[in-house]
């Protein structure tokens, strides 16, 4: 195999084929048997080969692609749609488009969309991790150049952009705010246990906790999907414990809306007998009924600011990494029965 920049060739060697053959696999033509075109794929993959579409099109050598890439985890999660929302108003008024993908949580998927992504010529990538990423999976961006930025969650090592929320302070401010409403038991809901978002916000809530004087319990942190089924389902299992909480952190807005769902299944109304905060401020927070107290990331300025970084490196024409923190505030509203006096009153 030649040394550097795989090739056709390279590939044609290690499937056993000819270069006409792993040509037409890469046209997508169905000429070539489903068994060849199964073990030129899988020559690729181990050769970490990139179709580079752009020259296959016979584009300019010097020009330049306009597209970027946005790559989510859970598009079903209003964040998300959001974000890329914020990332459009800059990407295009600069003159770019977005592509977005969502991988649902899978590397594999991931891999995928951005090997598909880098096929098209895209001139950079704003990426939120599914579970599970490592520097590893980030590597070959990084080695060939192209800039990327994480949001959300951050993947140690990477040596690429990042762009996170303040997690810990949010869910410290969360467990304060609840904490001077009278709430002595108080739940974390919600959220992928093996997650470093997940990891931060819980810290803040155990730190939190502890500054209050209140005794940190296990049997108070209730993971689940952060999405509202999860939220569901969580919030039943904490409403099963001997000593039930009272009120709850959760780890996102999504999952606190399931909390809400959850509460009044079991005939309990969020913000009278339930406290409830959420994480994000989603759009739909502040129509929500009751409106949801929580703790605001501004998920379209996350998207323009992500976008802003992204288009600066790509201008600048190299990829060093910038780490950015955002500011998070609590904003209260209804769910929470702040105003109400009502859970001061229970539990003083």
């Amino acid at each position: 195999m030649s040394k550097g920049r795989v090739t056709v060739v390279d590939i044609a060697e290690a499937a056993g084929v000819s270069k006409s053959t792993v040509s037409l696999v890469l046209q997508g033509s169905p000429l070539v048997g489903e068994a060849t075109r199964a073990r030129v794929n899988a020559a690729m993959r181990d050769l970490g080969y990139v179709y580079n579409r752009g020259a296959a099109n016979l584009r300019q050598s010097n020009a330049k692609s306009k597209i970027i890439g946005v790559v989510v985890n859970d598009l079903t999660n209003s964040f998300f749609a959001e974000l890329a929302v914020g990332v459009d108003m800059v990407v295009q008024s600069a003159g770019f488009v977005q592509f977005l993908a969502n991988t649902g949580e899978s590397i594999d998927r991931q891999s995928e969309v951005i090997a598909s992504m880098r096929e098209h010529g895209v001139s950079g990538l704003i990426v939120s991790p599914a579970r599970g990423t490592t520097a590893k999976d980030l590597k070959p961006l990084v080695s060939a150049g192209i800039p990327v930025v994480l949001v959300v969650r951050n993947v140690p090592g990477a040596k690429v952009s990042s762009l996170v929320s303040d997690n810990r302070a949010g869910t410290v401010a969360a467990v304060e705010h609840l904490v001077s409403l009278g709430h002595r038991r108080i739940a974390f809901i919600g959220g992928f246990a093996d997650t470093v978002v997940f990891a931060e916000r819980l810290e803040g809530y155990r730190a939190a906790m502890a500054a209050a004087g209140l005794e940190f319990s296990e049997d108070l942190v209730v993971p689940s999907a952060p999405s509202r089924a999860g939220g569901v389902e969580a919030i039943g299992r904490a409403m099963l414990l001997a000593e039930k909480p009272t009120g709850a952190v959760c780890f996102n807005d999504a999952a606190a809306f399931g909390v809400c769902d959850g509460l009044r299944a079991r005939g309990l109304e969020p913000g009278r007998d339930f406290a409830v905060v959420g994480f994000d401020d989603v759009i739909e927070a502040q129509t929500a009924v009751p409106a949801l107290t929580t703790i605001a990331v501004d998920p379209q300025g996350m998207g323009r600011r992500a976008a802003q970084l992204l288009l600066k490196q790509i201008n600048a024409d190299k990829a060093d990494a910038e780490a950015i923190t955002g500011a998070v505030r609590l904003v209260v509203r209804e769910s929470c029965g702040a105003g109400q006096g009502i859970f001061g009153r229970k539990m003083a």
